[in-house]
């Protein structure tokens, strides 16, 4: 995943498909208006009909309230994934700064880094499956509704059968009832149609968005992932591979100290040899000198005819 697929804002495009999905059903609505009254309120026998498709459609509208939430939380969660990646392009020494600390990459980050201060082993997998875990707790809500919202409209079904076939055994039983009995029968079929379509369009639309909001949650769940193995994982955790190549740059650095203290003993001994040889050649040339003096002596007393120096004052 590269940086570009990584800041991709899934959740914006989710909700600006979702914006559209209500105007459309809303501008349906209006315009079928007259049919929809007629046929979901009027000339109805029971209020079975009605309660419901009422039932459906609030569940409806509870499951789409939450996964609009869940949209705005995952999209404050994708703008923290791509501050922090600011934050680390732009070598910041906290990266982090400016983004919330409730984020789940600020979280990742902090558990890191105290997992690092402690000297503790960071387990990639585990923390991955930790979030995956976490963040399915978070559909617990649209899942439930996802799988009941079907099965609504069969219980509507079933109901509106069974009131049919209440109606079916009153137009058996009593003649005179027969006209009320088959109004029932009709009631109790058109109920069960009734439920069975609004069930049917209400599961398709919840299920769509169902669908993308786990796909954003992938999508979010990749990224924290992604950064946590080209930044975070190098941050803090010291891998075999990273010791053992800084050992060898240890041992490199030790052995080129080695060979530059083996040029310099050489060249200090090159120049107490020197050295030695210059104060041999002193000492010779002050014995030359001191016999030169002594025979100038001994020539001065005999040319100027002085005495002979006492023993030990030459």
């Amino acid at each position: 995943m590269d940086t570009h697929r990584l800041l991709t804002k899934l959740s914006t495009r989710i909700l600006f498909q979702f914006i559209i999905a209500i105007a459309l059903v809303a501008v349906a609505l209006i315009s079928n208006a007259d049919f929809l009254r007629h046929f979901y309120l009027e000339n109805q026998q029971t209020n079975t009909g009605i309660i419901i498709n009422s039932i459906i459609v609030g569940i409806l509208l509870l499951g789409m309230i939450n996964l609009l939430w869940l949209l705005l939380s995952y999209r404050r969660e994708e703008n923290a994934i791509a501050g922090f990646v600011e934050n680390v392009e732009a070598i910041r020494k906290d990266p982090i700064e400016g983004l919330n600390t409730h984020s789940l990459i600020a979280k990742r980050y902090a558990t890191m880094k105290s997992i690092n201060t402690s000297n503790g082993e960071i387990n990639h997998n585990a923390l991955a499956a930790m979030l995956t875990a976490d963040e399915g707790t978070r559909l617990g809500v649209v899942r439930f509704i996802n799988n009941i919202l079907i099965l609504t409209g069969v219980f509507g079904t079933i109901v509106s059968l069974s009131i049919a076939l209440l109606g079916a055994s009153d137009l058996i039983e009593t003649a005179g009832a027969g006209l009320d009995g088959m109004g029932l029968v009709i009631h109790g079929m058109s109920t069960a149609l009734s439920t069975t379509i609004t069930a049917i369009v209400s599961y398709a639309l919840f299920g769509y968005f169902y669908l993308r909001v786990k796909d954003v949650q992938t999508h979010l769940i990749s990224g924290i992932e992604h950064l946590t193995s080209v930044y975070l994982i190098p941050k803090f955790v010291k891998r075999s591979e990273d010791i053992v190549n800084q050992m060898s740059g240890l041992i490199k650095g030790i052995i080129r100290a080695t060979e530059r203290m083996t040029d310099t003993q050489e060249i200090y001994q090159a120049s107490a040899t020197t050295l030695q040889q210059s104060v041999n050649s002193n000492k010779q040339q002050m014995d030359e000198l001191t016999q030169d003096i002594a025979i100038i002596k001994k020539i001065l007393r005999e040319g100027f005819r002085l005495p002979a120096p006492a023993p030990g004052q030459e």
